[in-house]
């Protein structure tokens, strides 16, 4: 999806797939979706809400789809045999018959895709009649706190690098462009709310190893840089963290998270 590299789970999963289950769950409390439906996960990556819709939902069928194999691999290592299929597809064109899912949602994936409006579209097409259309992303712009501190620290010594971050990339990650996205796909009673997480990490070591894993734009920033300079951004960073009394940096993460209704 995009130019971003994301390919490789375990790295992904150190990054930020780690937070994702958190937010999966606050996200399906949210939807409400009673027992027994037909879910599609569109962009499942390495298969948090998937895994999450298996053990939470009691889905009747469960589907995942993302461009990436290597992810593909680590999604279904996380749900159990025969609970879910999977296969590699588009945002932008998804291998289903109109009207085949009761619930079809997106979690930390659209602002990918480079056209969303077409998934979006997508998205809603798949949906029968009454379904529920929902999404969420990472407000990167403020809410995204390892991010937030990660960018500023990084254009403070490279002021190029603000180009580079996911808060000015994707304008799509906010409550106005979501609530304009599903309501031009066609979605009724569109609705947004924010769910926000604690990210505490063990220490600074927890916290920056993740970005040497080359997994998304940050690490692949990192991965650009000469010794010299990633060195001078890590201890830019270590000064500028916060630190609990036992060392832990305690940060926070925000998603917004959108969800509509198939019309009849």
């Amino acid at each position: 999806m995009g130019g971003d590299v994301w390919a490789l789970g375990d790295a992904y999963e150190a990054y930020v797939g780690r937070w994702s289950v958190r937010v999966a769950d606050r996200f399906l409390e949210w939807l409400a979706v009673p027992a027994r439906r037909r879910w599609l996960d569109v962009g499942c990556g390495t298969g948090a809400l998937t895994a999450r819709i298996s053990a939470l939902a009691d889905p009747a069928r469960l589907a995942g789809v993302d461009p990436s194999a290597g992810f593909l691999t680590s999604a279904r290592s996380r749900v159990p045999p025969g609970r879910a299929s999977f296969c590699a597809a588009d945002a932008r064109a998804l291998p289903f018959a109109d009207h085949t899912f009761d619930a079809v949602v997106s979690g930390l994936a659209l602002n990918f895709v480079p056209d969303p409006g077409r998934a979006a579209a997508e998205l809603t097409r798949l949906a029968a009649p009454g379904g529920v259309v929902a999404a969420y992303v990472w407000d990167y712009a403020g809410g995204m706190a390892m991010l937030r501190y990660f960018w500023d620290a990084a254009a403070t010594l490279d002021p190029p690098a603000a180009d580079r971050d996911e808060g000015r990339r994707f304008p799509l990650c906010h409550p106005g462009p979501l609530t304009d996205l599903w309501t031009a796909a066609g979605l009724r009673a569109v609705t947004v709310r924010e769910i926000e997480i604690a990210t505490v990490f063990a220490g600074f070591a927890d916290f920056w190893r993740p970005f040497l894993g080359g997994q998304g734009p940050a690490p692949g920033y990192v991965a650009s840089l000469t010794e010299d300079h990633r060195t001078a951004l890590r201890d830019l960073l270590r000064a500028r963290l916060p630190s609990g009394p036992d060392g832990t940096i305690p940060l926070t993460a925000r998603a917004w998270a959108v969800t509509g209704t198939a019309p009849a």
